[in-house]
C-alpha cells in the first residue's frame, strides 16, 4: 500500500482531511521507551494549523489519543496507534471539486485513478493534514534516537526566494494579501549517526530519506550535501578530503552530505527539501468541467496556508527520523 513506509519499522497512515479522525499505526517500535508527552506536544504544536497569521485559519488541537501500544506512558512493543480527531472542518467548501479540479492539486489525478468515489474534501488522503500522524511517529523516533546521541533538526532557509529569516513573515503576508502563495526550502541535519548505516543501490540512506520525505505533500525536490551545485564543480573542488580528528575518521568538509555509496560516513547528514507554493490561491484560475469536457474558471474556496514551509519543518524532521531509525534497526544498531 502506498500509505505504508518502512522495512523493520513500519508506519501506516490513515484518514483524510475531513474524515472523523486521522491517525497511524507504528509497527516495530521497541518496548520500554518512556514517552515524553511534553516533548510530543511541543513537536505537534510546531506543525499544528491556525497558530499564526502565516498559516491557515483552520485550527485543530492535534492532540493524539493512543488506542494501543503505550501503557502507563511506556511503549509495550505492540503496534502504536494514535488517533487525532478532526473537529474544525467545512466540507461544503469542496462541493463539485471532483468535476472542476483545482490546478496543481491532486483532484484530477485522484479522479483519474479512483473516479468520483475519491474523497475530495480538503484534499482527502492527499492533504497536508496527514502529516499530523507522521509527526506523532516522528516525535517518538526522535526521542528514541536521542537516547543514542542522534539529533535531528531542520529549519526553513528560504521562502519565496528570500533567505533573510527576518523577512519570511513579510514575504508570506505579501503573497497572502495578493491572493497568492509562496514556496521555499527546508534544510535538515542529522548528527551523531555512526558510520556504516545504510546500503548501496536501492536501500541507500538517500533513498530511504527521500522516500519518506516525498510522502509530505508539496515536496518538489530533495538534494544531499552540495546537491545540484555539485554538477558545476570539478572533482578537486567537490571531493571531501579525509582526516583524523579526535581519533576518528572525518572529512575536512561535507559536500557529500554524510552519505557515500548509500552508507553513512559519520559526518552529519545534510539535505534540503524544496516545497512548491500552496496551489490553493485566491486568484481566478483556468480549469475544466469534466462533466461536459469544457474549459472554465475556478476561484478556490476554503482555508489554506499561503505558505506550507514553516509548518513543514517538523514534518521533514519526522520523515528523516523515521528513515534513520528504520535503517539502524534493520542493521541491528537499535533493537
Amino acid at each position: 500500500m502506498s500509505s505504508i513506509y518502512g522495512n523493520k519499522l513500519k508506519i501506516s497512515i490513515f484518514g483524510g482531511s475531513h474524515t472523523e479522525a486521522i491517525g497511524m499505526t507504528l509497527d516495530g517500535f521497541p518496548a520500554g521507551y518512556h514517552v515524553d508527552y511534553d516533548a510530543l506536544s511541543a513537536f505537534m504544536e510546531r506543525r499544528a494549523p491556525g497558530r499564526n497569521a502565516q498559516s491557515t485559519s483552520r485550527r485543530e488541537a492535534d492532540v493524539p489519543e493512543f488506542a494501543s501500544g503505550i501503557r502507563a506512558g511506556v511503549t509495550t512493543g505492540s503496534p502504536i496507534t494514535p488517533i487525532i480527531k478532526n473537529t474544525n472542518v467545512r466540507s461544503s467548501d469542496y462541493d463539485g471539486i471532483c468535476n472542476t479540479p483545482r490546478p496543481s492539486h491532486a483532484d484530477y489525478s485522484a479522479y483519474a485513478k479512483y473516479g468520483e468515489h475519491a474523497d475530495f474534501a480538503g484534499g482527502g488522503h492527499f492533504s497536508g493534514r496527514l502529516t499530523a500522524p507522521l509527526c506523532v511517529a516522528g516525535a517518538l523516533a526522535i526521542g528514541l534516537l536521542s537516547k543514542s546521541g542522534i539529533a535531528v533538526s531542520a529549519e526553513a532557509v528560504e521562502i519565496g526566494g528570500e533567505t533573510d529569516k527576518e523577512r519570511f513573515a513579510g514575504v508570506i503576508d505579501d503573497a497572502k494579501a495578493d491572493g497568492d502563495s509562496v514556496g521555499g526550502i527546508v534544510e535538515c541535519t542529522v548528527t551523531g549517526l555512526p558510520a556504516g548505516v545504510g546500503g548501496p543501490m536501492f536501500d541507500g540512506m538517500e533513498n530511504r530519506i527521500a522516500k519518506a520525505v516525498f510522502g509530505i505533500p508539496a515536496v518538489r525536490g530533495i538534494e544531499f550535501g552540495a546537491g545540484f551545485a555539485a554538477a558545476g564543480m570539478r572533482g578537486s573542488e567537490h571531493n571531501d578530503p579525509f582526516c583524523i580528528r579526535n581519533g576518528r575518521v572525518e572529512t575536512k568538509k561535507n559536500d557529500h552530505g554524510g552519505i557515500l555509496g548509500g552508507i553513512t560516513t559519520g559526518m552529519p547528514i545534510v539535505f534540503r527539501t524544496a516545497f512548491k507554493p500552496t496551489p490553493s490561491i485566491g486568484k481566478e484560475q483556468d480549469t475544466v468541467r469534466l462533466s461536459d469536457m469544457t474549459e472554465t474558471k475556478i476561484t478556490v474556496a476554503g482555508r489554506h496556508d499561503p505558505c506550507v514551509v514553516l509548518r513543514a519543518v517538523p514534518c521533514v524532521e519526522a520523515a528523516a527520523a523515521l528513515a534513520v531509525l528504520d535503517a539502524m534497526m534493520e542493521d541491528g544498531i537499535i533493537i
